[in-house]
């Protein structure tokens, strides 16, 4: 289960975002981050027993930093108010289909799939799922997939992508720009003590569609 030691932290962050308020919490943002630490590294032994492919990985591996970018971006704010970590092949910035957990105050997800796929990488997936139309919907139309996900997410071009007909019946499904899978939970979700079966559940109704993605990531890698 998320801890109230994580909770508490993110929401007095959420209301105090800047370094002096920071510098003063440092010791409770510790604790905060070896709490996420904790079931990141739980979750990755869990999903390495039914996905092999991501490895051997470590929670630093899997986790984002809190402190953001902020060069080139209007919002100066100097730390993220959410703790999020990504599990994949390679880790975090490997390019790999994998599993994520997000949780900030009144924002509590599981997603898979891939994110902003480098243009070589998705082209490929269009290219797999333009030339294997029925097994990617046979995944994105199952049961299973409905339950827990109910369709693809992510954002979309206007128009066709370049190099497929307007004319294919499936082409809303090769205009993502990402391809991903969410699962919201609720706060009572997160806290609660099945929060680490739950989430192995959907993390494992992801299987189908990441190894689908990573077949196309592996003809460009």
């Amino acid at each position: 289960m998320i801890s109230s030691n994580i909770l508490n932290f993110l929401a007095e962050l959420s209301k105090n975002n800047n370094k002096a308020w920071y510098q003063q919490n440092k010791e409770t943002y510790a604790t905060a981050k070896h709490d996420f630490e904790l079931v990141v590294g739980l979750l990755i032994h869990e999903i390495a027993s039914f996905d092999k492919d991501i490895g051997t990985l470590m929670p630093k591996d899997c986790i984002f930093r809190i402190f953001r970018d902020v060069r080139f971006s209007k919002d100066k704010t100097p730390y993220k108010t959410n703790f999020g970590a990504y599990m994949a092949k390679g880790g975090k910035k490997s390019g790999y289909a994998g599993y994520y957990l997000h949780i900030e105050p009144g924002n509590y997800f599981l997603a898979g799939g891939i994110y902003m796929p480098m243009p070589p990488v998705l082209r490929s997936i269009r290219d797999d799922i333009f030339h294997n139309i029925d097994e990617f919907k046979g995944i994105i139309e199952s049961a299973e997939f409905k339950k827990y996900f109910g369709q693809v997410w992510g954002s979309k071009l206007k128009s066709p992508p370049k190099g497929y007909s307007k004319d294919f019946k499936d082409i809303e499904l090769l205009k993502f720009k990402d391809y991903n899978l969410l699962h919201e939970l609720s706060l009572e979700q997160i806290t609660s003590s099945n929060f680490m079966n739950n989430a192995i559940k959907v993390y494992k109704a992801m299987i189908p569609f990441n190894r689908f993605l990573n077949q196309a990531v592996e003809n460009v890698v």
